[in-house]
């Protein structure tokens, strides 16, 4: 197998439309376009959100609320998920990429660990935010909680 004869798999792909090609085509005519008016003509495109005339939904919807430009968005993880992490890898310290690595944060994301479950392990977690609870949950264990 080499790039000259690959090819797309059976019944995979379709040819064209072939439009306006004379009235044997069965596409002729019109080419599929209905009879004059607006559509019919090149260069139409509807407004987004046009209903013909009728108040759009964008405009009948009253506005509310308002998005704080200064939110700071948390990935959450949970104590007995690091416990699972540290039962399943062994890991001690847990940092950014850890958390990256197992597939709990993407890699811009910013980390608070949340107090829900036990914790058994010493283990030294270093994020972005900690709740109360996961901060005393796991200097009783043992361990640090360090915010990055």
């Amino acid at each position: 197998m080499n790039l000259s004869n690959l090819s797309p798999a059976t019944g995979s792909t379709r040819n064209n439309k072939r439009l306006g090609r004379g009235t044997g085509s069965g596409r002729g005519g019109t080419s599929t376009r209905g009879h004059k008016g607006q559509k019919s003509r090149s260069g139409y495109s509807k407004k987004s959100g046009f209903e013909g005339g009728q108040m759009p939904l964008q405009r009948r919807v009253p506005k509310f609320g308002f998005k704080n430009i200064n939110r700071i968005e948390y990935k959450g993880v949970n104590l007995d998920v690091l416990q699972g992490l540290n039962e399943q890898h062994g890991a001690t310290t847990m940092d950014a990429a850890f958390f990256v690595a197992s597939g709990l944060a993407s890699k811009n994301a910013k980390i608070k660990v949340l107090g829900r479950g036990e914790i058994t392990q010493a283990l030294e977690v270093h994020a972005h935010a900690f709740s109360k609870s996961a901060v005393e949950a796991i200097e009783k264990a043992g361990g640090k909680a360090v915010t990055l």
